[in-house]
């Protein structure tokens, strides 16, 4: 077979035009997208074996980019500089809603808080806790991660998160954190930690907007069910 008869001849300008024509990944598979992520860690290598090799190992797009780089390399052999460059995507795209929420985005609706913190934790593989902070006019102050847990759950320090509203002089505050089983019933310690910190911050005189947990594709608000008082347009 001569090199004009190679089918793979123009697989690559074929995918970033398809990708170019459509303005994003919608019509493209879980490892498609991969395929495409590694051709820029293997300029000369096909990388649709490679990207299908991933996804049968770790199920899905989601679980490849959240594998930690050293399973990656012991696992799936990749070199060191692979596995960090896709690990660094959900890590990027975190960054990416933080710059975008960035100081003096204002947070008044329900629909705005949501879209942040599903930018900041949808794609967490583990539990983590977030504490946005806004003045009067609900402008955002800072946008602080108070810390992380396993895949079931995070231990909280209620005080650091009062001094950390107190330090970042928050007229409001918006707590949120998600629930990577997918089930977005509120816990007990939900409940109780929203309830606490309600109190705490109430004596502080800052307004607790809204605690969201984000599970997947869904949420749960303890302000749209009236938990408290609404701040905030739903």
């Amino acid at each position: 077979m001569s090199s004009n008869d190679n089918p793979n001849k123009g697989h690559r300008q074929r995918v970033k035009e398809r990708f170019l024509n459509d303005g994003n990944f919608d019509s493209f598979q879980d490892y498609e997208v991969l395929e495409m992520m590694l051709f820029y860690a293997y300029p000369m290598k096909d990388t649709k074996p490679v990207a299908k090799r991933l996804i049968n190992l770790y199920g899905s797009l989601h679980n490849v980019l959240n594998t930690d780089p050293k399973q990656l390399m012991q696992e799936a052999g990749l070199t060191e500089n692979v596995a960090v460059y896709i690990s660094m995507f959900p890590h990027v795209m975190r960054k990416y809603t933080k710059s975008f929420y960035q100081k003096g985005k204002v947070i008044d609706s329900f629909l705005k808080a949501v879209d942040l913190f599903s930018g900041l934790l949808k794609a967490q593989p583990y539990e983590s806790f977030y504490l946005v902070s806004l003045d009067v006019a609900k402008k955002v102050i800072a946008i602080d991660r108070i810390n992380d847990g396993n895949a079931v759950e995070v231990n909280l320090c209620y005080d650091n998160i009062l001094k950390k509203a107190l330090l970042n002089k928050a007229s409001f505050v918006i707590i949120g954190h998600n629930h990577p089983s997918g089930f977005c019933e509120p816990s007990g310690s939900d409940y109780k930690i929203t309830r606490d910190l309600n109190s705490g911050l109430e004596l502080l005189n800052i307004k607790l907007m809204d605690h969201i947990i984000i599970c997947g594709d869904k949420n749960y608000s303890f302000a749209k069910n009236r938990y408290f008082g609404m701040s905030y347009k739903m």
